[in-house]
């Protein structure tokens, strides 16, 4: 092959250019036309509003970090069903991990103890407070100073005893968070696992293969759950965790909600940081050169020394890590779980995937297209309802844009192959 031929296969700077800009473009195109359709309302302005573009930031979180990871399957030629049910399996697995206390599992005669001993004490605080508030309205008329006193001891002496209960099953629920979090996670990459054994082994379309293991995971979360929602008791989630991606502003610090940084969301952040590791894993490890190559030419791929199998493993596993971190944020955003919550979550994650510019043929997506594809979607559901268009009109939007979305990569397919 002459140089000549070669350089003619290789994608010019604007090729290269657009595809990296593109996502960024048609996120600016979609943003400027809810600006200039929200201005032409009367009475409207309310989309360019910094809290308007905090609540798209926050209703894209969990769909992005999903589609992080979906973006490395379809990177390497693969496609993942199960990424819907998969997310509420792992938010079901957290709830469960916090209403059963799983962190105190070394602590469990002590805490059920404990906490028996707390409601007592609270119903004992109660009705001596009770007691106290007649006495000081009675008292003044009988003279019944020493009995007021008497009480007050009893219950300086039992709101200690109570405060010190309180702090003892603090102590023993003090691991139950980041056990029950640390499990979601691993189921995540548990699933991940399976679908990517599944995938090779069997050598069967993962298509086939994550429809099947979709229907799997939902059943395990519905026997989790045991057929219904999962409601962690009160006070087992940490205020970090509710505010993980939402703010409260009744809880307030100096007048920034508490739980975020410069007024955005903890768990937005994270979605950055994690889109940031993944991108440059992608870019300089490896592991991310062995992606590319499998979606690009798998038979290639395994001619070069590239084990496969184990390839295709690793990358669904890896992929179900950013199922398990999704998981954290749908719990975050439900504070139950819900065992069908993440039904048809999958198609709009594929969805932000596919918008952001990654061939469903496999070898060719980014980061930076994903997360564009995810603020589209998010985007175009805020305009709409900003703009009081019903739910049908904004799916028949995303469908055309999907739509588009897939016609522009065949078009850019054929070019690559002429």
């Amino acid at each position: 092959m002459g140089v000549s031929e070669h350089s003619s296969k290789q994608p010019s700077y604007w090729s290269t250019l657009s595809s990296v800009l593109g996502p960024f473009l048609a996120l600016a195109a979609v943003i400027l036309f809810f600006v200039i359709a929200d201005w032409l309302k009367p009475g409207a302005d309310t989309f360019w509003t910094q809290q308007n573009f905090l609540t798209i930031a926050v209703s894209t979180a969990t769909v992005a970090v999903a589609a992080l990871g979906m973006t490395v399957v379809i990177i390497a030629g693969g496609i993942d069903l199960s990424a819907g049910t998969a997310i509420a399996l792992c938010a079901t697995v957290l709830a469960w991990g916090l209403k059963t206390d799983v962190g105190a599992v070394f602590h469990r005669g002590s805490l059920e103890q404990t906490s028996k001993q707390v409601a007592e004490l609270e119903s004992k605080v109660k009705r001596l407070t009770d007691d106290l508030k007649k006495l000081n309205v009675l008292g003044l008329e009988r003279g019944q100073a020493g009995k007021r006193s008497s009480l007050e001891v009893t219950l300086k002496t039992e709101q200690a005893a109570l405060d010190g209960a309180k702090a003892e099953v603090a102590r023993c629920r003090a691991w139950t968070a980041p056990t029950a979090i640390t499990l979601s996670v691993l189921t995540g990459c548990l699933c991940g696992c399976l679908n990517g054994v599944l995938v090779s082994t069997l050598r069967v379309v993962p298509f086939i293969v994550t429809l099947g293991t979709m229907m799997i995971y939902l059943g395990l979360a519905k026997h989790i759950g045991s057929e219904t929602t999962v409601r962690p008791i009160l006070g087992s989630i940490p205020d970090w965790l509710q505010n993980f991606t939402s703010l409260l502003e009744k809880a307030l610090w100096r007048g920034i909600p508490l739980g975020s940084w410069r007024g955005v969301p903890i768990g937005v952040w994270l979605t950055f940081v994690l889109a940031i590791g993944l991108a440059a894993i992608l870019r300089y490890s490896v592991f991310g050169r062995y992606v590319f190559a499998l979606g690009s030419n798998e038979q290639t791929a395994r001619l070069c020394g590239i084990n496969v199998p184990l390839t295709k493993i690793a990358v669904y596993s890896f992929a179900g890590f950013f199922i398990g971190m999704a998981g954290l944020y749908q719990f975050s955003r439900l504070s139950v779980g819900n065992p069908t919550s993440g039904s048809g979550l999958e198609l709009r994650i594929i969805a932000a995937v596919v918008i952001g510019g990654a061939s469903l043929s496999g070898g060719r997506g980014s980061v930076v297209g994903t997360l564009s594809g995810a603020a589209i979607m998010a985007v175009i559901t805020s305009g709409c309802t900003l703009l009081e268009l019903k739910n049908p009109i904004q799916d028949v939007i995303l469908g055309v844009i999907i739509i588009a979305a897939v016609c522009v990569d065949q078009v850019r397919q054929h070019r690559i192959a002429r």
